[in-house]
C-alpha cells in the first residue's frame, strides 16, 4: 500500500481556485488555513474544536462549533465503572456563520462561547492548553463545571489535508494525542480529578467544506508503555484518501505511519465486542465496549446518527521499526457516524 504522502513544507492549504494545494498528511501543521481563500458558499463550512479528556474509570468530551448554518456547542460526562453512564447537553445557534470566530490555527487563540447557561472556554498557549466550562442546569438541574489542564510538550500530531471528490471541498483536521491531563470536573457536589501520570486528552480540531451525507469512523486512545506515551489515532470515511490515510500510532512523542484500518462492527449491536484490523498488520485489536454513547438528531434537513463507543482495547501495535507493542484493556473509544448535514 504505502500511499502515505507526507506534506513537510509550509504553504497555504488552499490554491487561488479553493482546492488543496497539496493533499497528503504531516506531523505539524504545516499548511496554513485561511477563510478567506474558501470559495465554496460559507454556510457549507465546517469549523470545531473538539476536546476529550479520560481516565479509566470517568471522562468527558467538549464541543465549541460553528457548522455555517448551524452551531452545536456540546458537553459529555461519561462514567465507565460498574454502572456505566453519560449523559450530553448541547446547545444549539442558528446561523452562526463565523461569529465564534474560531482561530485558524490550533496551536495558538481563544476558543469560546458563551450565553446565559453555558460558558465554554478553550485556551491553547506554548506547551498547554485549558479547558473551562460552566453549564447550568445540565443534569438533574445540577451545574457541570471543569478546569482542566492539558500538557503539550514538542511531539508529534497527526495533520490531515483531505479532498472531496466535489471541487471546493476539503477536509483540515488535526489530532493531538497523548497529553497529560490534570484538574477536576464538578457535576452538583460529585468531584471528578485527572491525573497527569496516566490520565489523557486529546484534540480534534477540524476546519473544512463538507459534503452534504458522509458516514465516518473514527478510533482513538491513551495510555503509558513502559514509562512512554503511546496513543493512536484511527479513521476513515473524511473524503478521498488517495494520498495519505489518518491512521497513525504515537509513541514517545514520534508518530508511525499506518495505512488502511477496518473496523469490524458486530451485526448482532454495538455493545458486542469488535475487531480492528489493519491492511498493513500492524494495528490489530479487540474491542470490548463498554458504553455506547448513542445520538440521534433528525431536524430533516440535519440528520445525525451517532454511536460514539466506549471500551478497551487489547492487541498489538507495530512500529515503524518492527517494534512490536502489546496493549491490554486500554479504555479508549471507536465511533461510527452517520451526517446529512
Amino acid at each position: 500500500m504505502g500511499r502515505n504522502h507526507e506534506v513537510t513544507e509550509g504553504q497555504l492549504l488552499l490554491n487561488e481556485s479553493g482546492n488543496l494545494r497539496e493533499p497528503g498528511w504531516s506531523r505539524t501543521m504545516v499548511q496554513e488555513y485561511k477563510r478567506s481563500m474558501i470559495k465554496a458558499p460559507k454556510w457549507r463550512l465546517k469549523e470545531w474544536d473538539y476536546y476529550i479528556v479520560m481516565s479509566d474509570r470517568f471522562g468527558a468530551a467538549f464541543t465549541i462549533s460553528d457548522n455555517g448554518y448551524i452551531g452545536l456547542q456540546s458537553v459529555s460526562l461519561l462514567e465507565f465503572g460498574l454502572k456505566p453512564w453519560e449523559h450530553t447537553e448541547t446547545v444549539l445557534n442558528a446561523f452562526p456563520m463565523g461569529k465564534l470566530r474560531l482561530p485558524t490555527t490550533s496551536k495558538i487563540g481563544v476558543t469560546k462561547y458563551i450565553d446565559k447557561r453555558l460558558r465554554m472556554r478553550f485556551d491553547a498557549k506554548q506547551g498547554m492548553r485549558r479547558i473551562r466550562c460552566q453549564f447550568k442546569n445540565f443534569f438533574e438541574g445540577k451545574t457541570f463545571k471543569c478546569d482542566i489542564m492539558l500538557i503539550q510538550p514538542e511531539m508529534d500530531t497527526m495533520v490531515i489535508a483531505t479532498p472531496w471528490d466535489k471541487k471546493k471541498h476539503f477536509y483540515y483536521n488535526q489530532k493531538i494525542n497523548c497529553m497529560r491531563a490534570s484538574g477536576y470536573m464538578q457535576l452538583g457536589d460529585k468531584r471528578y480529578e485527572f491525573n497527569p501520570s496516566g490520565n489523557f486528552g486529546t484534540l480534534d480540531w477540524g476546519r473544512g467544506v463538507w459534503t452534504y451525507d458522509n458516514t465516518w469512523f473514527w478510533g482513538s486512545g491513551n495510555t503509558d508503555i513502559g514509562g512512554k506515551p503511546f496513543g493512536f489515532n484511527i479513521g476513515y470515511g473524511f473524503g478521498n484518501t488517495s494520498a495519505a490515510t489518518e491512521n497513525v500510532i504515537f509513541y514517545d512523542g514520534k508518530a508511525h505511519k499506518l495505512d488502511d484500518i477496518e473496523f469490524h462492527i458486530p451485526e448482532s449491536g454495538y455493545t458486542d465486542p469488535w475487531k480492528i484490523t489493519s491492511s498493513d498488520g500492524r494495528f490489530e485489536m479487540d474491542f470490548v465496549p463498554v458504553l455506547d454513547r448513542a445520538a440521534n438528531l433528525d431536524y430533516k434537513l440535519i440528520v445525525s446518527d451517532q454511536h460514539q463507543v466506549f471500551g478497551k482495547m487489547s492487541g498489538t501495535a507495530i512500529l515503524d521499526d518492527g517494534t512490536e507493542l502489546k496493549i491490554k484493556d486500554v479504555m479508549c473509544f471507536a465511533e461510527k457516524v452517520h451526517n446529512r448535514y
